[in-house]
């Protein structure tokens, strides 16, 4: 046998002609327009968020060729859908990203068995999911009608595996284009997802089919990134590309790669014994007047290390990922901005949402409460508050995670005694300017005392006589007495107990599978 009869050169150099076509994705012209609109190419945005020359890509031949009447290969067009391994920091993820260019990432040029095997990969190997998501829908157009031949019965490929994701392993989506239909759902089915601001839109279906409707709207007030921030459907804004990356990398430092491992610690970078004088003082006495929450997780938190989620839906509850004395935590805190700190509709779906991302990643809580209850009125009852403030009041005696509560202030009704599952071990401090109860005293009275005013002479000078009788029991100090709370600190000494609190928790987290898990 010859040296050629054992050579396979021919093969292999067929192989490196169509991986050097994949690489040129949907041609020049394609690649050009692309870029003018601002935006990087697929491989660009790979390289950019992975470990410089860690992506291991899968599936790098897979497209559509043509063929001469000799049988060699005459053109290529590469499957608009890229998947791989690659790090992030030194961590192994699974990558899937869509290509615009070919195809305006439409399923119809996809091969759909590529994202499913990401997906499936990302689950069976216990990887983290990256999704870079740049397509115009699920399954094409109208056109594959007559292509095909035939319509289809609708059934989204794969989709067992992108919920069973949500249970095993972190999963982050950048929507980095314009996105409608399937691709959309594959967005928000995360545990942290973000648009990119001017660039990035989601849509159930674009502008030119709500026009049907008579609804004649552009991309961004139908679908742009503020619209979706604001509803809740996505957790961010980027404001580029780069930024976009970024946050998905932090997003990910805070979780385990897996729902059987736990949350790495990091090299802590601030003292534990750090105490703020200035906290002493950041509270009004008088209640009326509120202050900035996120200013008090500033002084008490990691310096710089707190990561917020969904800032601009349900504004009243604020959320994130942050560090104490380098263990990852989940924080959930009031804003007594925005209604007072009251729980609303939003506020609550944000609340149970960010309550199941802890559980299931095993990350311990800490909750600053300020809650004067649930928020009151007309509309807050057509927005079925109530039943919303239950969900995310049922999510709080669900979870398992150690948890850690400091009342900064008001603690009142149904709502406020979500601060904790008070039926475990409480771990638990107030500061000197907390206020509890079933009620406020202000707007309270009005109700209790409803037929003495109505019978007074003068009802405000009675209004004026009983507040000063309840203000006189109002003190946290007599709460304490009884032990009906745990203990009163100085705001100052919040950082030192709850570093206490994170290194107590941390070998009490648990790796496995949750009680109950993420939903999108």
């Amino acid at each position: 046998m010859s040296q050629s009869d054992r050579s396979w050169a021919e093969q292999i150099a067929e192989l490196r002609a169509r991986q050097a076509a994949a690489l040129e994705m949907g041609g020049p012209e394609k690649v050009r327009i692309h870029r003018e609109r601002g935006k990087l190419t697929v491989r660009e945005r790979i390289d950019q968020l992975l470990d410089r020359g860690s992506f291991r890509e899968l599936g790098s031949i897979t497209g559509a060729a043509s063929y001469r009447e000799d049988g060699t290969m005459s053109s290529f067009v590469p499957a608009n859908s890229l998947f791989g391994r690659g790090k992030i920091d030194g961590r192994v993820v699974a990558v899937c990203a869509d290509d615009f260019t070919v195809r305006g990432g439409a399923a119809d040029a996809a091969i759909h068995e590529k994202q499913i095997q990401a997906e499936q990969m990302a689950h069976e190997l216990g990887l983290p999911m990256v999704r870079l998501i740049d397509g115009s829908g699920g399954g094409g157009s109208v056109k594959m009608l007559e292509t095909n031949g035939y319509t289809y019965v609708p059934a989204n490929p794969g989709w067992n595996w992108v919920v069973a994701n949500l249970a095993r392993v972190p999963v982050i989506s950048l929507g980095l284009g314009s996105i409608a239909g399937l691709g959309a759902a594959r967005l928000v089915s995360s545990h942290y997802s973000l648009l990119l601001r001017d660039v990035g839109h989601m849509f159930a279906a674009g502008p030119a089919i709500v026009a049907a409707l008579g609804q004649n709207v552009s991309k961004d007030e139908l679908g742009g990134a503020e619209v979706h921030a604001r509803s809740g459907a996505i957790d961010d804004i980027a404001e580029n590309e780069a930024d976009a990356f970024e946050k998905a990398r932090r997003f990910l430092s805070y979780l385990p790669s897996n729902t059987d491992e736990l949350a790495p610690r990091a090299a802590p970078e601030d003292t534990p014994e750090r105490c703020e004088p200035w906290l002493d003082e950041i509270v009004p006495r008088n209640r009326r007047q509120v202050y900035k929450m996120r200013q008090v997780l500033e002084g008490v938190l990691d310096r710089g290390s707190f990561f917020e989620i969904g800032k601009r839906w349900g504004r009243s509850a604020i959320t994130g990922l942050a560090r104490l004395d380098g263990w990852p935590v989940a924080i959930i805190a009031s804003d007594p901005m925005i209604y007072g700190g009251a729980w609303t509709a939003d506020s609550a779906q944000k609340l149970v949402r960010f309550i199941e991302l802890a559980e299931t990643f095993h990350l311990p809580v800490v909750h600053f409460v300020d809650i004067p209850g649930m928020l009151v009125g007309v509309e807050a009852e057509k927005a079925g508050t109530m039943r919303h403030g239950a969900r995310a009041l049922a999510s709080v005696y669900q979870a398992t995670v150690p948890w850690c509560t400091i009342i900064v202030r008001k603690a009142f009704g149904v709502a406020g005694a979500a601060m904790c599952n008070h039926t475990r071990y409480r771990y638990r401090y107030a500061w000197p300017s907390a206020d509890w109860g079933s009620l406020p005293i202000e707007g309270g009275i009005e109700a209790a005392y409803k037929a003495q005013l109505a019978a007074a002479a003068d009802p405000e000078a009675l209004k004026e006589e009983i507040t000063e009788r309840l203000n006189r029991v109002r003190s946290p100090f007599l709460t304490a007495e009884r032990f009906l709370i745990e203990e009163i600190i100085a705001p100052r000494e919040t950082r030192p107990l709850l570093c206490e609190f994170a290194n107590l928790a941390a070998p009490m987290r648990r790796p496995g599978r949750a009680l109950f898990t993420f939903r999108p």
